[in-house]
């Protein structure tokens, strides 16, 4: 039998348990962040024959009546493969208030594999949400095999930052300012977009996170944030100076943070995002090569897909494809 029900936070009892495996973005914890950015949490129990599982779906008004329904790296792979997300769509728009325009599932499934049948009935979204692409690090083996298996000229940056006297250390949740200035820096040179200062705040103290310092003479070169979610170790966010950058002081602070996250009981390191190939082209190439060089095993998912609702949903996603289309192409002319 196959059920979905949805439950109020103090109704879930022992079945909180659910919600607190290796996918941070599944967990209640992450769903009380965005509950503090404009989304309203559903908190979901599936029943597969037995065997449960969380969902955790966050709603978000986009227009006076209208919502959009959002699943972040949800339902499980298993659960798609076997149902369909089809099936699995028809239960939930029950529970999505009205105006709901559509779900849109941000999924784990490998884009190498065949999903036609899982993705039966669902439209490819105009936009991505989460970076599809990424390369995830197993850290299960000795330090020293861990290094000797990456690209030489990764282990040759991460021993010239040491030698160099680049100090990577933890630092509290106080020196958020001095990591922000730099991200801004970063965010102006690789044209990315960022959230607020407060918002990082918010990640840290809802999250296992670990604020790491690369610095040089007490200056600082990068700053990440590093998630611990059980096993799994995830690169959340990075930031790095135009300053001193010849002493390669993201290599050394990547492979300190490695280091942390096994000896924290982590089995893998997500890099959490990369472009889709090795294109000398795409404007994050030099991202793609640094992820790369420590030879994790690169993972290409489906993205996001959409299960519509409302007959006006196609039109709400033509314009995210235009307005997508203006910011990558048009405005960069």
């Amino acid at each position: 039998m196959f059920t979905i029900t949805r439950y109020k936070r103090e109704e879930l009892g022992e079945q909180q348990a659910l919600f607190s495996g290796s996918n941070f973005m599944q967990t209640l914890e992450w769903a009380d962040l965005k509950a503090l950015y404009g989304f309203k949490p559903n908190i979901f129990v599936i029943d597969n024959n037995g065997v449960k599982e969380g969902l955790i779906v966050l709603l978000r008004t986009i227009f006076k009546g209208l919502s959009l329904a959002y699943i972040p790296h949800g339902p499980s792979n298993k659960l798609c493969n076997e149902y369909g997300l089809h099936r699995i769509s028809k239960v939930l728009k029950h529970y999505m208030p009205k105006g709901t325009l559509f779900i849109r599932y941000d999924l784990l499934l490998d884009k190498n594999s065949n999903n036609e049948e899982t993705l039966k009935g669902l439209s490819k979204s105009p936009v991505t949400i989460q970076v599809p692409d990424t390369t995830i690090l197993d850290i299960t083996s000795d330090e020293d095999v861990i290094l000797s298996a990456m690209h030489k000229k990764t282990r040759y940056n991460i021993k010239l930052a040491a030698k160099k006297g680049v100090v990577i250390r933890e630092v509290p949740i106080s020196e958020l300012d001095r990591w922000y200035n730099m991200y801004e820096v970063t965010a102006k040179r690789d044209s990315i977009a960022i959230h607020s200062k407060e918002y990082y705040k918010s990640v840290y103290d809802k999250t296992n996170m670990k604020l790491l310092f690369a610095e040089h003479d007490g200056e600082l070169l990068a700053g990440i944030f590093l998630l611990i979610q059980n096993d799994i170790a995830t690169y959340l966010y990075g930031a790095s100076s135009n300053s001193k950058r010849n002493l390669m002081p993201s290599y050394l602070l990547q492979w300190e943070a490695i280091k942390l996250a096994k000896e924290l009981g982590a089995k893998s390191y997500d890099f959490f995002g990369i472009p889709p190939t090795d294109d000398k082209n795409h404007p994050m190439f030099g991202l793609y090569r640094f992820k790369v060089g420590f030879s994790g095993q690169i993972i290409n998912r489906v993205g996001c897909y959409d299960y519509y609702l409302s007959p006006i949903a196609p039109i709400f996603t033509l314009i995210e494809r235009l307005r997508s289309f203006y910011y990558k192409r048009l405005r960069k002319i």
